[in-house]
């Protein structure tokens, strides 16, 4: 099993994926132990004075400004985790939980937050029990950290709430916790605030979407390209040299791709063969890398985003390196936010030109020689007509979830926190948007498959024909009567999400960019 040490520095995407995803184990550095001991003796001392300090000895958000005496301050950071454990909704997955937990455990580590080392210890305990806490949909604003999400996990390291066993049962934390041998942990003076004030839900599940939707444009080339294959298109506006002259690198990088698919393809540049010759494709053809390669370079600045993140220390009060203890601002999710928002446009419209090339393809006043629909007896059969319904049906879904989630803010805690990201809301929508657009492309390349062999008289590339093979491979039938549909489109839809489709091109093509 893969080990993922934790230091002071941050962490990185991969590491994240294997942590959430691949349940890698997890284990504290030298050097973080040291940064957590050095950073908890400054928040000891400041604990000690009769001074009030923010977070160490003083309530939260607009109570901040009592005063908490000594022996009351374990039971107020006991209480801040219970209060603010108030989720509401249906179970957050188990992979957004885990990356949650992780990078909370990256900024304690950073020995910025004046957290015990042996509450770090037991986070790192928890996600190697596979120990997940219960989380819900509703409950983060995006500022002051993802709280209720937080909090949830917080309240299972003390032994209570609920949280899925390592065999998928929900039971009481506390029962889990005594069954692995960790014990609950005692929280002590700012450390209660310390395991909830972060970024981590929003920025867990924007690198996980970063992973997702990487392997989905990959995909989304290669079914343009077979599309140019079945509508018997030209690849001559994938030359290299046009699109040096206007130089987005994400337009190269699909053009390119676009043209490594179909070299040797025997279906292209016939349009002086048509008994209405074509002197252009349609945009949604001739302009895929123009529109998918605007959604590479908006990828390109979301994680530029995720790893000026994943390098921060994100609390407050933050233990500064010499020794002072200040408030600050840093838990805003603004720049988590608004590039979960920008995804998820882009998303939106990388599925809507996808879905304008399938229904291309089913028209036959439009798709050059194929039949209605790739009907195997139109009128007879219906073939493809209702898979792109379906199709058309989440792209409409696409556009309502690429309304900007950032542009919304609802002010809380009597107005002290009177300006929110709602970055927690933007990262929930972005996985669904994800998710409906790798059903998107399986559809239309469900079709440009299909329409491909139905020119028999022609020869796809070899790229074209490994992709049909492996499709055929995996259980997706070919041209012919009508039939059941669904699990057609659900078993496209699993090699597209696997990265299948990828790996069966890419070692006729080389590899992608």
């Amino acid at each position: 099993m893969q080990t993922v040490v934790v230091g002071t520095s941050g962490t990185t995407a991969d590491d994240v994926i294997a942590v959430a995803r691949h349940g890698a184990r997890v284990e504290l550095s030298g050097e973080a132990l040291a940064a957590l001991t050095e950073a908890r003796s400054i928040v000891d001392a400041l604990a000690a004075r009769p001074e009030p300090v923010y977070g160490v000895s003083t309530g939260f958000g607009a109570l901040a400004t009592r005063h908490i005496s000594p022996e009351l301050r374990a039971q107020l950071q006991r209480n801040i985790v219970r209060s603010h454990a108030a989720g509401m909704g249906p179970r957050v997955e188990r992979e957004v939980v885990r990356a949650l937990m992780f990078l909370r455990l990256k900024t304690v580590c950073s020995g910025r937050t004046g957290v015990r080392p042996e509450v770090a210890q037991t986070m790192a305990d928890v996600l190697n029990a596979g120990i997940t806490p219960v989380v819900h949909e509703y409950g983060s604003l995006g500022c002051s950290g993802d709280l209720a999400p937080l909090s949830h996990c917080a309240l299972a390291l003390m032994g209570e709430g609920d949280a899925e066993g390592p065999d998928g049962t929900v039971r009481p934390a506390g029962e889990l916790l005594a069954e692995h041998r960790i014990a609950p942990v005692e929280l002590r003076e700012k450390e209660g605030l310390a395991l909830l004030n972060g970024t981590d839900g929003m920025l867990g599940m924007l690198v996980m979407a970063l992973a997702d939707l990487d392997r989905l444009y990959k995909s989304a080339d290669i079914t343009a390209a077979l599309t140019l294959e079945a509508l018997l298109g030209t690849e001559k506006v994938l030359a290299p040299e046009l699109h040096t002259i206007r130089p987005h690198p994400g337009q190269g990088a699909s053009a390119a791709n676009m043209l490594a698919v179909l070299k040797g393809s025997g279906l292209t540049g016939h349009f002086q063969e048509e008994a209405a010759p074509r002197v252009q494709d349609a945009y949604s053809v001739r302009c895929a890398p123009q529109v998918a390669g605007a959604g590479r370079d908006t990828m390109a600045h979301a994680r530029l985003v995720a790893e000026r993140e994943l390098a921060s220390a994100v609390d407050n009060p933050v233990v500064l390196p010499d020794g002072r203890v200040e408030s600050n601002g840093n838990f805003h999710g603004a720049p988590v936010a608004y590039v979960l928002d920008f995804l998820a446009i882009a998303a939106a419209d990388l599925g809507s030109i996808s879905e304008r090339r399938t229904d291309r393809l089913l028209d036959k006043n439009r798709s050059h020689g194929l039949p209605p629909f790739l009907a195997d007896d139109a009128g007879v059969d219906s073939g493809l007509m209702i898979a792109q319904y379906t199709q058309a049906a989440l792209v409409s879904e696409m556009k309502r979830l690429a309304v900007p989630a950032s542009a919304d803010s609802i002010p809380s805690s009597a107005m002290q926190e009177d300006h929110v990201s709602m970055g927690w809301s933007a990262a929930r929508k972005l996985r669904t948007a994800v998710r409906n657009l790798g059903r998107i492309i399986a559809v239309e390349l469900y079709a440009a498959t299909r329409a491909i062999e139905l020119r028999r008289h022609l020869t796809p590339a070899p790229a074209s024909q490994a992709a049909i093979e492996a499709l055929r491979a995996a259980g997706v039938q070919g041209p012919g009567p009508d039939r059941f549909l669904a699990p057609d489109l659900d078993a496209a839809d699993t090699f597209v999400r696997d990265g299948l489709l990828v790996a069966a091109v890419e070692p006729v093509t080389g590899p992608l960019a």
